[in-house]
């Protein structure tokens, strides 16, 4: 069973396949609400505030990628997880899908329990997150972990949950040179396979962010932020 009642938001256009993942996660202790489309999934969104949307890409009308768009644009959704669960497997589409500020990636078919401890990894991920210190500050950037948001000469920058977990991990240790295995571990967990290229899409947005004279890459090994 789940340890708290977390609230979960499927949207697929297959009834199928959301009453197959309503079945599985119900029963094991989540509260879940369903989506057929993406408009009527950024509507529930706002009044459930679910602790994770799982969000099929190739839906019509309005696409995964154009919906999470939106969501991330909602701020009462800054704290909510948004895991694409598609068949699609394609790189570019695990890229655009991080670009509109998707947290995870999940690809189907995919069995029952396997789907159900990923979501439990990504929640206790958030947990974990949560349970640092409120907020800290290095070289001019202050770090608020409570709203997600980086302060930077008085200016707030919201940042998507996978953008700012990779920047609050390399500012965690200013010098130290952070493995990309450890990034990735760190940040996407060691169950989620994401290649190279999604490490360096989140770095350069990152930097088009916050500037880049405070991420260095390290060639052939990492990245750090720089001391």
């Amino acid at each position: 069973m789940a340890d708290k009642k977390h609230k979960v938001l499927v949207v697929d256009d297959e009834p199928d396949i959301l009453e197959f993942i309503r079945y599985n996660l119900e029963r094991d202790g989540f509260d879940v609400t369903l989506s057929s489309n993406g408009r009527e999934a950024i509507e529930q969104a706002r009044i459930v505030k679910p602790d994770l949307i799982l969000l099929d890409v190739m839906m019509p009308e309005m696409d995964g990628v154009e919906t999470c768009v939106e969501l991330r644009e909602i701020d009462e959704l800054k704290n909510t997880y948004i895991a694409f669960l598609t068949a699609r497997s394609e790189d570019y589409s695990q890229i655009a899908g991080f670009d509109a500020g998707a947290d995870d990636y999940i690809t189907k078919p995919i069995k029952p329990r396997v789907l159900v401890s990923r979501i439990k990894a990504i929640l206790r991920r958030n947990q974990s997150i949560a349970e640092k210190p409120a907020s800290s500050e290095v070289k001019g950037l202050k770090i608020d972990r409570e709203r997600y948001l980086v302060v930077k000469e008085d200016r707030e920058l919201s940042l998507p949950k996978k953008e700012f977990e990779l920047l609050a991990l390399l500012i965690s240790s200013p010098g130290k040179v952070f493995t990309r295995d450890v990034i990735l571990s760190s940040v996407w967990g060691e169950d989620v396979v994401v290649g190279d290229r999604t490490i360096d899409v989140h770095i350069r947005k990152l930097r088009e962010k916050i500037g880049s004279q405070y991420i260095r890459t390290v060639k052939g090994v990492g990245y750090k932020f720089e001391s």
